[in-house]
């Protein structure tokens, strides 16, 4: 009589524990992998909204209120009251410029073309004032006078919805009670966050606008950041949009400094940055600071 072969209970756990090991090894590599193919695409895409930028200056003499543009309602038809889906929308530099929905939208971006969202400021540059970040009033040298108040971003995450005019803090436009001013889908326009003042919860923050400081959505001034898409041939270094979707978050949801955040420059391609400069100083941030 043949004996039955087979595993004994020993061999088979030791193929389970070779098998966990190897997975343990893998996976990582895989989700870095990932991570970097997501973190190249993103960065692709935003060197391409640059251009398309570039383009769109030339023809109209100014960059557009927004990327990918506000959200559009139905004017007539069976669906008159609903959201133009994004896919759909005729806006600034979609599709004329930029024929892919897929550039507006980071890969870790995970909402459809018909979401729309409210969006608050990000974060105001916490350093004391009197802390400069270039030589704005022209006298040569960089000091305490080159940083006022009306240099620097008036409103923060905490001030209300953002309104097409720039201002914070408004009431909701007619017909919606959410203020919804924005596509969710369009992370180089608004994107999500973690809410650092209701713990598990997000908010969604603006980063794409022509003027961010308290001159520049006024009367303006000599004195005023340049860097503002807003105004006449702002400079190189003039940040146009960031990507937040990467950032490793540490205690209490804060980000880490490290290199993780993706930042368009005016002037150039995206590059890394430091994620905890960026969450603090939002277009402030310098990259020599």
């Amino acid at each position: 009589m043949k004996r039955a072969l087979g595993f004994t209970l020993i061999e088979l756990l030791v193929v389970i524990a070779i098998i966990a090991i190897l997975a343990a090894i893998t996976f990582p590599v895989y989700a870095r992998a990932k991570d970097a193919a997501f973190r190249g695409s993103d960065m692709a895409s935003m060197n391409q909204l640059r251009s398309a930028l570039q383009l769109y200056y030339t023809d109209q003499g100014a960059y557009p209120p927004q990327l990918l543009g506000y959200v559009t309602l139905y004017t007539s038809g069976p669906s008159t009251g609903n959201v133009i889906p994004a896919n759909d929308l005729q806006s600034y530099l979609y599709k004329k410029r930029v024929s892919a929905l897929a550039a507006f939208k980071p890969s870790y971006n995970t909402f459809k073309p018909s979401d729309t969202t409210g969006a608050v400021y990000p974060n105001q540059d916490p350093r004391p004032l009197g802390t400069p970040i270039g030589d704005l009033n022209g006298d040569g040298v960089e000091d305490a006078a080159d940083d006022q108040l009306g240099s620097r971003q008036p409103f923060g995450p905490t001030d209300g919805f953002v309104c097409k005019n720039g201002a914070a803090g408004c009431a909701a436009p007619p017909g919606d009670a959410n203020a919804r001013w924005f596509y969710s889908i369009s992370g180089y326009d608004v994107a999500v966050v973690p809410d650092l003042t209701q713990p598990t919860q997000t908010r969604t923050e603006m980063r794409y606008t022509l003027f961010w400081t308290g001159w520049g959505l006024t009367t303006g001034s000599s004195l005023d950041d340049p860097r503002q898409l807003g105004y006449a041939n702002p400079p190189d270094d003039t940040i146009v949009t960031w990507n937040s979707y990467f950032r490793e978050n540490g205690m209490g949801d804060v980000p880490v400094a490290t290199n993780r955040e993706i930042l368009l420059f005016l002037g150039g391609s995206a590059k890394p940055a430091d994620s905890k400069g960026v969450f603090d100083r939002s277009w402030r941030y310098e990259v020599n600071p």
